[in-house]
């Protein structure tokens, strides 16, 4: 027969772990050679999508009507995502440089 107290201690280590807050997670995009990498990435609302450039010249991740993020040469940049969706981007200096971001 197994005790009050440790069906109690059980029941609060249940409770403990379904109520744990999830960690927002940071995804990063390389940009080299004019190219998003990865072009398809998944995200939750929350978490940070970080691009780093490591072209010599500055870049930008642009979501017409959500968001424009400058990326200059040799840096990072990052945006804190707010919402789901599906988000087609792409560099408004070189257009033919696409990518998507997949939010749920």
């Amino acid at each position: 027969m197994i005790s009050k107290l440790r069906l109690g201690a059980i029941g609060g280590l249940t409770l403990m772990l379904a109520g744990s807050p999830v960690r927002a997670e940071t995804i990063r995009v390389t940009i080299e050679k004019l190219v998003f990498s990865p072009a398809e990435i998944s995200a939750a609302v929350g978490d940070v999508i970080e691009w780093q450039n490591k072209d010599v010249m500055a870049h930008t991740a642009t979501a017409k009507g959500d968001f424009d993020i400058v990326i200059p040469p040799g840096k990072t940049a990052t945006l804190a995502v707010t919402k789901a969706g599906t988000f087609d981007y792409y560099c408004r200096f070189h257009p033919n440089m696409k990518a998507r971001l997949q939010v749920r």
